[in-house]
């Protein structure tokens, strides 16, 4: 008996959290990301000026109490513009990861579970689709279906989806050996119950950890597109946008992509902080060990 409250007690529920909270690094990045999220909800009342206001009397001011950040070439707040993109950069982002996730994640539970032809099908589409560099394929797509806020979730959602499918089949295929899904299986549950009850909750670690960094990447390769021009239009205060305005004007006015490129890098620099913290935290081996206490203590 007490051996049995021991493990117990030595394996409770909340210590991913305990060891999340506790990472330093991790909570630098979590700090930084509320912040990062507090202005993308209440930028548009934080901004001073309307990000879309048009003043060429004020164009390429420097910082001041009236603009913090300077102006741009058309004489808009860069600081007003910031706070605006915030919810653009980011809001589009999470949206892709979301989309991206209801893709493959059902695709890799299907192909891991099901294998044989389903698991061939899927798979070799993942292979063919991922031959190409991820840069080069969102390029090609957004380039045939033109720019815009939607193909470019589009374009991205095209080649996402592969890494989640793997990554959850991987899992499934794994776990579905375990003796206690044969065991299941034996017991009548059928291939809804057996994914709903055990092989599912196998995988929320990985891509917990998985869709933090995925954020930060995806914000990466949206302003990237942003900034060839195949991504968000002008006038909208996107990120990668606002970079490709003041490349002509770097000399003049550095301000104009300075801000824009620092917002970028704090942001991918906090999600990926984030993960690495996640990933500690969310240690599937111990988490799995400590169920198989609590399952036989």
């Amino acid at each position: 008996m007490n051996g049995r409250i021991a493990d117990n007690t030595a394996f409770a529920p909340n210590t991913a959290w305990n060891r999340l909270r506790h990472n330093r690094l991790a909570c630098v990045g979590m700090l930084m990301i509320a912040l990062f999220l507090l202005a993308a909800l209440f930028g548009k009342w934080l901004a001073p000026h309307d990000p879309l206001l048009v003043s060429m009397s004020e164009r390429l001011k420097p910082s001041s109490l009236q603009y913090p950040l300077g102006t741009d070439h058309l004489g808009r707040c860069i600081w007003s513009r910031l706070l605006a993109g915030t919810s653009v950069t980011l809001g589009l982002s999470f949206l892709v990861v979301a989309v991206v996730m209801l893709i493959g994640i059902p695709i890799g539970i299907l192909s891991g579970y099901r294998g044989g032809r389903t698991d061939a099908y899927f798979m070799r589409l993942a292979d063919a689709a991922a031959a190409l560099p991820e840069f080069l394929l969102a390029v090609t797509v957004t380039g045939f279906l033109g720019p815009g806020l939607m193909k470019v979730m589009l374009a991205i959602s095209c080649i996402k989806w592969i890494s989640y499918a793997r990554v959850v089949r991987g899992t499934i295929m794994s776990e579905k050996k375990q003796d206690y899904i044969l065991a299941s299986i034996v017991a009548g549950s059928t291939p809804w119950a057996v994914n709903r009850r055990h092989l599912i909750r196998h995988i929320a670690s990985p891509l917990a950890v998985m869709a933090a960094l995925d954020v930060g990447r995806t914000i990466l390769l949206i302003s990237a597109l942003s900034y060839l021009g195949l991504g968000v239009q002008p006038p909208a205060p996107e990120w990668g946008a606002m970079l490709s305005e003041g490349r002509p004007y770097f000399q003049a006015a550095p301000q104009f992509m300075i801000y824009p490129g620092v917002a970028i890098l704090a942001v991918v620099i906090a999600l990926n902080l984030l993960s690495d913290g996640l990933r500690d935290a969310l240690d599937v081996q111990s988490d799995r060990l400590s169920r198989r206490k609590r399952r036989y203590s």
